[in-house]
């Protein structure tokens, strides 16, 4: 199989051999790239083969098609005759027609196995990693400040703890007061 670039190379050489060119010298003598995918979705030449990721491959039939319509093109053709005339035709028939020497339809090597790149939207999703181990669970206790502000501190406070946690809380509660942000309410 071949690109669209080598598929054109050897179109332009089987094409050096007895071509003379369009008659009008309104068409081009060898198709370029936009041609040819012209071509193809027209039905005048069969579409690629294969695809290789984004890349088009194409094979000895294509080479066929592409000659046989600049050969019949340099002798006036329209395209609409050729597609009439190419329509179904065999790889035997489109031999006749282009005339491509033998050593330009060989591929020249074996074709090469395609790479398996992996599906990765088929493939099952991996398991999340465990999460990170949490620190030991303590007990919080509240002590309530007033306007319904709660201070939550790990262990157990006595009463004078409770009173000495208010008193040094007192400037935060005014500020608490000062903007609404306590509950006026409550009482303490």
């Amino acid at each position: 199989m071949w690109t669209l670039d080598e598929l054109l190379d050897r179109v332009s050489a089987a094409l050096t051999a007895e071509y003379s060119g369009a008659p009008n010298g309104r068409v081009r003598d060898v198709p370029d790239k936009r041609a040819v995918r012209w071509y193809a979705t027209t039905g005048l030449v069969d579409r690629p083969s294969a695809m290789r990721g984004r890349t088009a491959l194409y094979e000895k039939r294509h080479l066929l098609q592409l000659v046989a319509v600049k050969r019949l093109q340099s002798q006036g053709r329209t395209l609409a005759d050729i597609q009439a005339e190419l329509a179904g035709a065999t790889d035997t028939a489109l031999a006749a027609v282009a005339r491509v020497p033998e050593h330009l339809l060989d591929s020249g090597d074996a074709p090469q196995p395609e790479a398996v790149r992996p599906r990765f939207w088929a493939e099952p999703v991996a398991a999340p990693p465990a999460p990170p181990a949490s620190p030991e669970a303590f007990a919080l206790n509240g002590v309530a400040l007033g306007g319904g502000a709660v201070v939550l501190v790990p262990g157990t406070p006595t009463a004078a703890d409770r009173a000495d946690i208010a008193a040094a809380a007192r400037p935060l509660l005014d500020l608490l007061a000062a903007r609404g942000l306590l509950n006026e309410r409550d009482p303490s």
